[in-house]
């Protein structure tokens, strides 16, 4: 029996999760920038994104799983260093393909944050799990959403090359503090990791409400990615041309995603998640459906924002619980099928961004958003109960 983990270790876990993730999201109001600084088209640059989440599904795929392998204060910090020193690499790339590189590996790094949320939800103490998870999911939020701020800010301070360089010293840091306050306790593995990594297919035949979950949340996770980077697109285009730091303002919006995850965590001990879920898929249409009236009004963009990530939060934190509490000493595995199919639905959203936006126009890209929340709104009902005749 793992020990309790104490508060202190759960938030040292959320702000691992929060400065990891945010590597993924942090250049994105720059893209046009860094197009033109290395001469490159932003039909390419525009791919770091998904680059970055290509990555994220490879680190999911082959690291999530050390979870059940390796005591939390070995793991969590070798994956920072290894952040640190990709985030090093694509700062000081020369061209398209070393940064797109690089992203991979960035990604791949960063998905130490789902290690985080993970580590918490098993070490939580008795009736905390859904709290441990929606903490480190408070602190993912945060991250994803200052990211873009931060990012712009510091893009227009210091240079895109410099700020890539701050967000390693973080890596770095977090690194130092997880070796010295995460626990030491090796989980009592069933498997070797090889064999571990072969029982990842078949759980998705041994457990249906991990197939609901993933078809759910990959649904909206394709809206948001697409969203977000089609936004930051659309914003440094005709008519708005704003920079970097105009750009990542609008990534406060999504403080009420960060403000809900607390509430959200209590709800899901005491209630079952389904109702929380779908709450939150319909709250983010909501929000979607506002993004449709377009992009002249600040103010109702920034609302749909808020809506939209509040639902997407909310959701996603309520998720990961149902699928730690499937079995919390496997939860490594199920988390890492999970979030592998997760990304790679928000990847192709990620990818879609720029050529939607192209030849839908904003419009049709938030019509599309909307249209893939409401489909997972429907997925997301849980099952007809079957009544046998005695």
């Amino acid at each position: 029996m793992t020990p309790p983990l104490s508060r202190s270790g759960t938030l040292l876990l959320a702000a691992v999760a929060g400065t990891a993730i945010a590597n993924n999201y942090a250049l994105q109001p720059a893209l046009t920038t860094v197009a033109a600084d290395l001469g490159a088209p932003i039909s390419v640059i525009g791919l770091v994104p998904a680059a970055a989440l290509g990555g994220c599904v490879l680190g999911f795929a082959f690291l999530l799983p050390l979870t059940d392998h390796l005591a939390p204060n070995r793991l969590i910090p070798a994956q920072l260093t290894a952040l640190a020193a990709a985030l090093t690499l694509a700062a000081a790339a020369p061209g398209a393909p070393v940064l797109l590189t690089a992203y991979v590996l960035i990604g791949a790094a960063a998905g130490v944050a789902a290690q985080a949320g993970n580590i918490a939800g098993r070490h939580a103490p008795p009736g905390r799990r859904g709290a441990g998870v929606a903490t480190v999911a408070a602190g993912m939020s945060a991250g994803i959403l200052l990211s873009r701020l931060a990012g712009g800010a510091l893009t227009d301070l210091l240079g895109w090359r410099r700020m890539l360089l701050v967000f390693s010293a973080l890596a770095l840091l977090g690194a130092f503090a997880a070796a010295r306050f995460l626990p030491g306790r090796r989980p009592l593995a069933r498997r070797t990791y090889p064999a571990t990594l072969v029982s990842l297919p078949p759980l998705l035949r041994q457990h249906p409400q991990l197939r609901r979950a993933v078809a759910t949340g990959g649904l909206w996770y394709f809206a948001f990615n697409l969203v977000w980077v089609a936004l930051a697109l659309a914003l440094a285009q005709e008519p708005h041309h704003l920079g970097p730091t105009a750009i990542g303002l609008y990534s406060l919006a999504g403080l009420l995603g960060f403000a809900v995850l607390p509430v959200t965590g209590r709800f899901t001990d005491r209630y079952t998640p389904h109702a929380l879920i779908r709450a939150g898929i319909l709250a983010a249409a909501a929000g979607a459906a506002l993004l449709a009236t377009g992009l002249n009004s600040p103010p109702v963009t920034a609302l749909g924002l808020a809506v939209l990530d509040a639902g997407c939060f909310a959701a996603q934190a309520a998720n990961q619980s149902r699928i730690i509490a499937l079995a919390p000493e496997q939860s490594g595995s199920l988390s890492s099928v999970y979030l592998v199919l997760y990304f790679t639905i928000g990847a192709v959203g990620t990818s879609l961004a720029a050529p939607l936006l192209n030849t839908l126009g904003w419009q049709g890209i938030a019509f599309t958003a909307l249209a893939a929340l409401l489909t997972a709104a429907v997925v997301a009902r849980p099952a007809p109960v079957r009544l046998t005749a005695s």
